[in-house]
């Protein structure tokens, strides 16, 4: 088969790319810099300089493909600059599907995200689980007005198949999971608060989800492709015991909470992860929800943190050299 896959040189499409090419298919990827991919290259992925911003930068790449990974987007909480939001999830999902439907591209898979539904409060949301309130980030913002953009899409008949992973960990995670992780590896987390938790799910497994709906899912449904519940406090207890260093001190969210309040004024002066926004998110919520449909329809299994959170820090324990 020959795909296109934006987002290729981030964590999961990079991922994603390269096990659609161990598999034997064809792969084309728009990328901003050609000449910053010559990993993908090697890979034998076909480069189109282009961004999902620019809708005609991506049509040669797109043109005859046999299926879309819409992969890319903006994910970052806490940053002052907060126009990719709006720039990448919600324009370049609307330029994307636009062109999926001109060039009648047989199937497509969208990546959303847990995030849409922000707090639900201890609630595993599945795929029937509707929102409501104010979220809680801007990158939750715009990433559920790009779900509500991907379903008015299908609903004027395009072939697409909707995928919600929720916290993605592995080995090269660009995400301030990693971030996390290299801070207590040096002894530089202090605290995490309790209640905070996400479904966690190893990179691997999250790419083998989207290759499962793209092969089995069914057009115009959704699938929570996430992995098991997980309290971010124990999960880098978790990750101190695996790298035998000094476990994060729990901290009461509710104090996480007061401090998101009391920081908010001086967003501009501090670092991503102690913005309001960064406190916010991780201030006794729970992004969670419930994979049960993706595992029944499409035979998803991931592995358990217990497993694949070891590995990932072990891995990064070696690139540390400890």
């Amino acid at each position: 088969m020959k795909y296109f896959v934006t987002g290729a040189t981030g964590f999961v499409g990079g991922v994603l790319a390269k096990k659609l090419r161990e598999a034997g298919h064809e792969v084309n990827a728009s990328v901003r810099s050609p000449e910053k991919a010559k990993d993908l290259q090697a890979l034998g992925v076909k480069l189109f300089k282009g961004d999902v911003t620019d809708k005609e930068s991506m049509r040669e790449a797109m043109t005859g493909v046999d299926g879309v990974y819409h992969v890319a987007g903006w994910y970052k909480v806490g940053t002052k600059d907060k126009s990719g939001g709006v720039q990448v999830n919600i324009n370049g999902t609307r330029n994307v599907l636009e062109l999926m439907q001109e060039l009648k591209i047989p199937k497509g898979v969208y990546t959303s995200t847990l995030a849409i539904n922000s707090d639900t409060k201890g609630v595993l949301a599945d795929e029937t689980y509707h929102f409501t309130g104010e979220h809680l980030s801007e990158y939750d913002r715009t990433k559920a007005e790009a779900h509500k953009l991907a379903d008015e899409f299908i609903a004027k008949g395009l072939p697409l198949v909707i995928v919600q992973p929720g916290l993605i960990y592995g080995p090269d995670d660009t995400s301030s999971v990693r971030a996390s992780l290299l801070s207590l590896l040096k002894g530089q987390l202090p605290m995490l608060p309790r209640q905070t938790a996400m479904s966690w799910a190893h990179v691997d497994d999250i790419v083998h989800g989207h290759i499962l709906a793209m092969e089995k899912g069914k057009v115009g449904e959704s699938y929570v492709i996430c992995g098991e519940k997980y309290e971010l406090f124990e999960a880098f207890k978790l990750a101190a015991q695996t790298a035998g260093v000094r476990a994060p001190m729990a901290a009461a969210p509710g104090m996480m909470k007061t401090m998101s309040v009391l920081v908010k004024p001086f967003d501009a002066l501090m670092p991503e992860s102690y913005t309001s926004e960064g406190l916010r998110v991780i201030a006794g919520v729970t992004y969670i929800g419930d994979n049960s449909k993706a595992k029944r329809e499409l035979g998803y299994d991931p592995r358990p943190v217990s497993v694949g959170w070891v590995e990932t820090v072990k891995h990064e324990m070696k690139l540390q050299g400890k």
